[in-house]
């Protein structure tokens, strides 16, 4: 699965899910704009490592929750490049509350980056897709279904970037472009440990059915798989990368039991 010569934006993608999906992509050939906010450092040893597999890598800051950020970003993909092949739209965050605790703040923090980040991306990406087809893949979490606690705004959030990956798939496709998610289990990554702090999951580090917890790169193949010409007729789906823990949730963690 070649993708050489194509030109991929992986948001939030300094570390985490984000570094693991760039780094399965550069693996195959695509050059990578590595997104951040926050941590530099990361980012630009992301991009270090990328380009030691051979491709390019550009690093741009930018918080995708604010829309001036947001666009320029993209101004500066559009004057720089002029195109792009792939979105991975995995920047995310989140507020620990329960729906009677969820205030304005928390309720547009968490929806900006989670949701509406996603919509203003895929307006701006498709337009530099416009005869290449392209792929956008959204990166989304069980939690957008289940309800769990204290994870009420960004399940609600994931629930709304689902549905609009559905309406999106529609949408594009006339245009060549695939759009799908891929919704994860709780990942072993720095992140797991913000949500935990936060109270969005208990800390139980319970396995999966097939006897581990998803990693990064669990994630970043089937983004690399939905990147491909081989997932050309999978439109609007959300595929879940879980181990069997949605649909055994009493079985993980027997193994640690017995």
């Amino acid at each position: 699965m070649s993708l050489e010569g194509k030109l991929a934006l992986v948001t939030g993608s300094g570390r985490g899910i984000g570094r693991a999906i760039a780094l399965k992509l550069a693996s195959q050939g695509a050059d990578i704009i590595v997104n951040f906010f926050r941590r530099r450092e990361a980012a630009e040893q992301t991009a270090k490592d990328i380009e030691a597999l051979g491709v390019k890598a550009e690093v741009i800051r930018a918080n995708v929750g604010d829309p001036a950020k947001l666009d320029e970003m993209f101004d500066m993909i559009s004057n720089h490049f002029g195109y792009l092949d792939i979105l991975v739209n995995n920047a995310a965050s989140g507020v620990g509350r329960s729906v009677m605790d969820v205030d304005i703040k928390a309720w547009d923090w968490t929806m900006n980056i989670n949701a509406r980040a996603f919509l203003l991306c895929a307006q701006r990406a498709a337009k530099l897709m416009e005869g290449r087809g392209g792929k956008i893949i959204s990166i989304t979490s069980l939690g957008s279904s289940f309800v769990l606690p204290t994870y009420a705004v960004v399940g609600i959030s994931k629930a709304a970037l689902e549905a609009l990956t559905r309406y999106l798939a529609i949408e594009l496709a006339p245009k060549g472009i695939c759009v799908n998610a891929v919704a994860a289990s709780a990942v072993e990554t720095e992140a797991l440990k913000f949500y935990i702090k936060e109270g969005l999951i208990k800390d139980t580090r319970q396995v999966t059915p097939v006897g581990r917890m998803v990693i990064p790169e669990d994630v970043a193949k089937v983004v690399a798989f939905l990147c491909s010409e081989e997932a050309f007729m999978i439109r609007g789906q959300t595929i879940i990368v879980d181990g069997g823990t949605s649909i055994a949730p009493f079985m993980a963690g027997e193994k640690e039991e017995k």
